[in-house]
């Protein structure tokens, strides 16, 4: 291994030389006896996508609490924090843009509001590294050495001591962070057992500062306060912050399973609540406001798409029966309808696993979700082939163990089936089941059932490997994330935009490249999606989302890359215009 000296080296002799001279410069360097600097990929123009690198530091020298990250949970805020602070660190410590195109620039990835298994920082016994992206200099296409001596010699090391070295970490903010998050799981871990599908803690601030932002609305928030009928409380591991000082259990509103209706008059909260529940499926930073809403982990978000394919999905549970004698038990589109794509999105997050649905009334089909006494009266059942929603969310949860939470708010016909009322006003809840049975027994509905069959069984299918092709002229496997809800694969676009629970383009691109790992090492025609899906969550688990890259070789910089779901992924394959599937019988 080369030491930095060597490296300034290097950089003099090619400096003014054309850009593709920094290719001489790849490979590992010693900053000193416990830290190092690898660099990885060095890009082929200052215009292409950054070069990258990879920061180093023994444990012995970072000197990180064990406690820290002794568990999965832990380990991952670790990063999660450690990741803030580069970035930090970054802002502080370097010059930034140094002449054409990137050059200078020095990033990242990390995340927003919620803490994601991210490549960008790996912690180990042995050791702390940080996985960055850096423009290395030039003028035109000519290489600047002065400048790169001074950020990968100079800047570098020093973000390495400053945001990856215990000694150097604010450590109550540190240890906050990481308790946060693992109280955050311990309640997750609790919410079956305790009958529960969700849980939003009193305090939290569940509005955001804007339609652009995740950012918690700061001025004049309204803090959520549970309705005591609702409300429950969790043991913690850590202490958190109360009125009369820490404390180690947490209070606060408790969904739970069955049929839950959230409604109440506009702009009252119940789209904003039924948001935090959807985004708790994922642990939050310390002080977003949404901190302690957690939420089911297999809980899905389910909306009208209009315009997306389908591919051999039976839908014949919610849409049977169409014109033509149109068979629904293998249903296929391009450009399905708001009724179909919406039947279409609850099977297909049944048939991989999801335990809770979560709608809004807003954005779902409305011939989907009810067809009032009138309707019916107009349009016979013979001639209708929607079975709506309301006739069906029953039967989820009796038989099949599958909770809703919906938003609803015109709609009082699902007063006869919800288990649990929650009426919002002004961003505060009520429980008002009671009162709803009261106003269903005293209004009763002329409408009658359009149950015609029983609940069918989840179809399950298997994908075909050769229906998925990632290659794009010369290359093999050319994969991007375009933004967060659009995936290059291929030759192909997969359009995302109704699939809510994605974050951020780092995980977009996870999906991607899971999709090929899937395809090349787990899909063979006799596996079905959902166990599919189980080989490549064993893989993630086991190895991390490094094996992700197919082009990886080592140790080297895997790109970035964040952790998707299950259920994220399955959107994205089921979207993917291309794929085939066969039923599996």
């Amino acid at each position: 291994m080369r030491d930095l000296d060597q490296l300034r080296t290097t950089l003099r002799r090619i400096d003014r030389r054309g850009y593709k001279a920094y290719q001489d410069i790849a490979g590992d360097y010693r900053i000193d006896r416990c830290s190092t600097l690898h660099v990885d990929h060095v890009q082929g123009d200052p215009f292409a996508a950054p070069s990258k690198l990879r920061l180093r530091i023994s444990q012995s020298e970072a000197a990180f609490p064990p406690a820290l990250f002794d568990t999965y949970v832990r380990r991952l805020a670790l990063a999660d924090f450690l990741a803030r602070r580069v970035e930090l660190a970054i802002r502080r410590l370097t010059k930034g843009h140094r002449g054409s195109g990137k050059s200078g620039r020095i990033d990242i990835d990390v995340g927003g509001q919620e803490v994601l298994e991210r490549t960008a920082i790996l912690v180990t016994d042995g050791f702390v590294e940080a996985r960055i992206q850096a423009g290395l200099p030039a003028a035109g296409r000519s290489v600047l050495a002065r400048d790169a001596e001074a950020m990968l010699c100079e800047e570098l090391p020093g973000i390495a001591r400053h945001a990856l070295c215990w000694n150097a970490t604010p450590r109550e903010a540190c240890e906050c962070f990481v308790h946060c998050v693992d109280n955050q799981e311990a309640i997750r871990d609790q919410l079956a057992s305790r009958g529960l599908v969700a849980f939003v803690a009193d305090g939290s601030v569940l509005p955001r500062a804007s339609g652009a932002t995740d950012q918690a609305l700061e001025k004049d928030a309204i803090v959520f306060r549970s309705d005591p009928s609702l409300r429950v409380d969790f043991d913690l591991p850590h202490p958190v912050m109360g009125e009369n000082g820490p404390k180690r259990s947490i209070a606060g509103l408790g969904v739970p399973k069955g049929i839950t209706l959230v409604v109440g008059g506009g702009y009252h909260g119940k789209s904003t609540l039924l948001q935090a529940l959807q985004r708790g499926v994922y642990p939050h930073i310390p002080g977003d406001g949404r901190e302690y809403v957690v939420t089911d982990p297999d809980a899905v978000k389910i909306r009208a798409e209009d315009g997306r394919r389908v591919e051999n999905v039976d839908i014949s549970t919610f849409i049977d029966q169409l014109p033509q004698g149109r068979g629904t038990t293998d249903f296929c589109s391009d450009d399905a309808s708001g009724s179909t794509s919406q039947a279409a999105n609850i099977v297909e997050a049944l048939e991989v696993g999801a335990q809770v649905l979560l709608l809004d009334e807003d954005t779902s089909a409305t011939n989907f979700m009810v067809r009032d006494a009138r309707m019916q009266a107009l349009v016979n059942k013979q001639h209708e082939p929607i079975t709506p929603f309301l006739d069906r969310v029953r039967e989820l949860y009796e038989q099949l163990g599958v909770s809703s939470v919906l938003v609803m708010g015109g709609c009082g016909d699902y007063f006869d089936v919800a288990d649990t009322v929650i009426l919002m006003r002004d961003y505060l809840p009520s429980n008002v089941t009671e009162e709803a049975r009261r106003v269903a027994s005293e209004h009763p509905t002329q409408r009658r059932s359009e149950t015609s069959s029983p609940l069918r069984q989840v179809a399950q299918r298997m994908p075909i490997a050769d229906s998925f092709d990632p290659s794009r002229g010369r290359r093999s496997v050319k994969i991007d994330a375009k933004s967060v809800d659009l995936i290059f694969f291929g030759e192909d676009d997969i359009e995302l935009r109704c699939v809510e629970q994605l974050l951020d383009r780092s995980q977009t691109r996870a999906v991607g490249y899971a999709i090929h790992r899937a395809a090349s090492a787990h899909i063979d025609g006799r596996l079905s999606l959902g166990e599919v899906l189980d080989l490549l969550e064993d893989e993630l688990d086991a190895s991390g989302l490094d094996g992700l890259d197919p082009f990886r070789r080592g140790d080297s910089h895997p790109g970035n890359f964040a952790r998707p779901r299950r259920y994220e992924i399955a959107a994205a394959i089921n979207r993917l215009r291309t794929v085939r599937v066969r039923r599996v019988e």
